[in-house]
Formats: C-alpha cells, sequence, structure tokens
C-alpha cells in the first residue's frame, strides 16, 4: 500500500474521515428517536427506508471487500497503479455497517407503529427485485472469471444509484403534502455535514499523492458526497423555507385511532352544559361519579 507523504496531511484524512463518519451515523438517530416519540411513521416515507437498506448493503460489500481483501486490492493496483493507495478507510466499513442496521431497525419501527395508509409502492419492490437481480447474475459471471475488482464495481454502481434514486420518494412526497411533518430534519444536516467532510476526505489524499486517480478510482464515494450534499440542501430548503413545520403534539393521533375514551370525554362535557341549562344540581354531580347513569335520570329531570 502506497505511503503517505505528509504526517500532517495523514492525520487530516483520518480526523475528516472519522467526523463523516459520526456524522452519517448519527444522521439515523433523528429519525428513529422522532418516530419513537411520535409512535408514528407517518409522514416517512417507506420506499426511501426500503431502497436506503438497499443502498446501503450494496456499499458495504463494497467497501468490506475492497479493505479486507488483498486479491482485490492486488487487482485494483494492477489497474490504477501499484503506488496508488486503496481508497476505502475503515471508517468506511464502520459506516457501512452502522447504516445497515439502522436502516433496518427503522424498518422494524414501521412494522409497530401508527402507518396510516402507507406501504411500499409497486415500483420500489420492483427497483429493489431487479437491482438485487443484476447483483446475483454478476457474482456468477465474476466467480467464472475471477473479475473481482468488476463484482465489487458493481456493487459500487449500485450503491450510486439507490443513492440517486432514494431521496427522490421523500423529497416528492414533502412536495405533494406540502409538509415535512414526520422526517426529522437532522437526517439532512448530518448528511451535510458528512458529505462534506468525505469530499474533503478526498481531497486531502490527492493533496498528499498528487492525483486525482483516488476520485475516479473510487466514483462511488465522490458521487456519494456529492449526491448526499444536493439532496440534504433539498430538504433543508423544504424544511425552513418551503414548509416551515408546524408545532405537533406528541404522540400523534389520527381520527382513525381516536380513543373511546376522549369521545366519553366529549360526550360528557356536552352533557354537562345540558344540565347546567335545566339547573339540575344532582344530576351535575352525577355527571362525574358515575357517567353511564346519565341516561336514567336525564328523563326524571325532564
Amino acid at each position: 500500500m502506497a505511503s503517505w507523504n505528509s504526517v500532517p496531511l495523514e492525520i487530516c484524512y483520518q480526523t475528516l474521515g472519522w467526523i463523516a463518519f459520526f456524522s452519517w451515523s448519527f444522521s439515523f438517530y433523528p429519525q428513529i428517536i422522532l418516530n419513537y416519540r411520535r409512535k408514528s411513521v407517518v409522514g416517512l416515507n417507506f420506499d426511501y427506508l426500503v431502497l436506503n437498506v438497499t443502498k446501503h448493503s450494496s456499499y458495504l460489500i463494497y467497501n468490506a471487500v475492497l479493505f479486507f481483501s488483498s486479491v482485490v486490492q492486488r487487482q485494483y493496483k494492477e489497474k490504477y497503479g501499484f503506488d496508488e493507495m486503496i481508497p476505502v478507510a475503515a471508517n468506511d466499513v464502520a459506516l457501512s455497517t452502522h447504516a445497515v442496521l439502522m436502516t433496518l431497525f427503522a424498518l422494524y419501527q414501521v412494522t409497530i407503529y401508527e402507518r396510516g395508509s402507507q406501504k411500499v409502492s409497486k415500483i420500489c419492490i420492483s427497483i429493489s427485485a431487479v437491482v438485487w437481480i443484476t447483483a446475483i447474475v454478476s457474482v456468477i459471471l465474476a466467480s467464472q472469471s475471477q473479475s473481482w475488482l468488476w463484482l465489487i464495481s458493481v456493487f459500487n454502481s449500485i450503491q450510486v444509484v439507490m443513492t440517486v434514486i432514494k431521496y427522490t420518494p421523500q423529497a416528492w412526497m414533502n412536495f405533494r403534502r406540502k409538509s415535512t411533518v414526520g422526517f426529522s430534519i437532522g437526517n439532512g444536516l448530518f448528511d451535510l455535514l458528512g458529505g462534506v467532510m468525505n469530499f474533503s476526505q478526498m481531497g486531502v489524499q490527492s493533496i498528499d499523492q498528487g492525483t486525482f486517480v483516488n476520485f475516479y478510482g473510487n466514483i462511488g464515494k465522490t458521487l456519494l458526497s456529492l449526491e448526499v450534499i444536493f439532496y440534504a440542501l433539498i430538504f433543508i430548503v423544504q424544511r425552513y423555507i418551503l414548509y416551515p413545520l408546524k408545532t405537533e403534539k406528541f404522540p400523534v393521533i389520527s381520527k382513525e385511532t381516536v380513543t373511546p375514551a376522549i369521545e366519553i370525554s366529549r360526550h360528557r362535557r356536552r352533557i354537562f352544559k345540558c344540565i347546567k341549562i335545566i339547573h339540575c344540581p344532582a344530576l351535575l354531580l352525577m355527571v362525574y361519579i358515575k357517567p353511564c347513569c346519565i341516561t336514567v335520570f336525564i328523563p326524571l329531570c325532564i
């Protein structure tokens, strides 16, 4: 593996990488916490979550194989030069692993919290199916020719495409609803910071090595940073400019999920007003003691 020419730049590279790691790792928690507080996932697009699982799974495969496999690293150097550094760091592998776990947990929340009429679209299911069928076919082809670098490049391409696609359903849903209620802007803020740090990390490596090979040698990481920054800005504009968030009380209760107790409370208030009009103190006391007796005593006071 190629060595660093500057120790300060190497330290800067590692620092930026771990800042990106923590930023992107923290980006999952605001949404998960919001879902927990609301006991609802209404407003969070399910297509976004499903496509996100495919995206992060593909990226994990790419990062883990390129980081740990000496065979793939050798093929990479044969293609881009033996003096080139492997463009995947430990924080990339850690980030991908954490992302897969957190996205799966968010999907679990979908199964236990109020979700209204929302569901995964047929288009999303079709896209996911095509992607994984393509991945399986690629594995079969690569195993025959031992083209492992090409194989992980396929997974890298998948994660790039998924990054472009996955944010679109959520952005479109916000636009149609003219609201970002249910979608945490913390996701966008942390994504923006992570994208800037990730891109800067690659820039530091290029400065040290005097080449831009790492930008196109790991085109997935480059495009990932740019795409994340782009969509993070879209969500920030939607949240703070186009559709400012109104105060929402927790938990969220839809019309379909109003409890009988609330309906009884409203009924008691209406009866209370009627009793005040007909001036019956004994009956007024009964409202608080045993509401079910009202239907018996009202005729006696008329």
